[in-house]
């Protein structure tokens, strides 16, 4: 309900009617429409959130308001951004004329669009294709608020709180978790919506770290590109691939004939943008063709290869000094793709 537009439909009735909540209005599952019908579990929802009654709450795909009414009787307002505009009126049309309508704001528009609003919390029960973009588009939200309590696909919250070694650990687990602490809080069965999804769901607890850990963007971005791409082989293996040597030694090459016409350059970047870390199809960081990444590069003798041999032993080098060559990237922990980042850009090897 956060994302997607809109198609005006006819009042239908019969078998081949979408099932009305409640003023006629019917639910469109190709537009992520599933309203949750449990009592016990929006309960649960807000008590998992820990609101406060001075708490500004964004509340995103609000639907017809089940959620919304207990999150505006625990906070102190609530802010509600909802694309449907039928959604919309039914919203209004619920809490007017009643105490709480003064502390409800409706923004009606594409979450992915809208420029938020000051929060301290936000729940949001979501259109599951939009979890990736949204996720990090919260997370480069400032001031940073407390914590999100987000529905999410079953699987796509199991990426977000993976630990190195599990099967869904990968790239978007580490991208997230560099940028918050990432909790799972209750598996949600797919009959307590209406209408059913076709998969369970999970509610997952997001709490942005504070103060954030300070990685350049497109450096980061990069780096994980190339470890994730073939996650479980050795780093020692990708890193002797000819397409990621190739690259890395470009990128040295470049640096190196910086440093010596302008003298020691101070490689600022702005200010970082982390809602585009999520999105496979960003590729400004630096890119590796599946196809080319099993070939290895031949630098056994010579003299043409030298120079190859030289800077492909460099990489070897960087590896071994923090003990990486043997290792797989799904079973390294954060600190540990920190770590070999740095030891890569003391040795002058960068990744954009």
């Amino acid at each position: 309900m956060a994302g997607g537009k809109i198609k005006k439909e006819k009042s239908k009735s019969g078998k081949g009617a979408h099932a009305p909540y409640q003023g006629g209005i019917s639910f469109h599952k190709s537009k992520g429409q599933h309203i949750l019908k449990n009592p016990l579990l929006v309960d649960t929802i807000v008590q998992k959130a820990g609101i406060k009654s001075t708490d500004v709450i964004l509340e995103i795909g609000p639907g017809t308001g089940n959620l919304t009414k207990k999150l505006l009787e625990a906070g102190k307002m609530v802010i509600a951004v909802e694309v449907d505009p039928r959604m919309v009126l039914e919203l209004q049309r619920r809490f007017q004329g009643t105490p709480l309508s003064n502390r409800l704001k409706v923004i009606q528009g594409d979450v992915l669009k809208t420029e938020l609003p000051y929060f301290d919390i936000c729940v949001a029960n979501i259109p599951y294709q939009i979890s990736s973009p949204l996720t990090f588009k919260l997370l480069s939200h400032q001031p940073a608020f407390r914590c999100a309590i987000i529905m999410f696909q079953r699987e796509f919250a199991m990426r977000l709180v993976a630990q190195p070694g599990d099967k869904l650990y990968c790239r978007l687990t580490v991208n997230t978790q560099l940028l918050a602490r990432i909790f799972h809080l209750l598996k949600v069965g797919k009959n307590n919506f209406r209408p059913p999804p076709k998969v369970d769901s999970s509610v997952v607890r997001i709490e942005p770290r504070k103060p954030r850990i300070e990685v350049k963007q497109k450096e980061w971005d990069g780096f994980l590109r190339i470890c994730f791409n073939r996650k479980n082989k050795t780093l020692g293996s990708i890193f002797r691939q000819k397409t990621v040597l190739s690259l890395l030694e470009k990128n040295y090459k470049t640096l190196q004939a910086l440093q010596l016409s302008q003298g020691l350059v101070e490689n600022k970047d702005p200010d970082m943008d982390f809602s585009r870390l999520g999105d496979s199809n960003e590729n400004e960081a630096m890119e590796i063709d599946d196809d080319e990444m099993d070939e290895e590069l031949d630098v056994e003798g010579g003299d043409a290869e030298g120079e190859a041999s030289e800077f492909k032993d460099k990489i070897l080098g960087v590896l071994k000094e923090g003990d990486f060559e043997d290792k797989r990237s799904s079973k390294l922990t954060l600190q540990e793709f920190l770590y070999l980042l740095s030891l890569f850009n003391k040795a002058g090897i960068h990744f954009s």
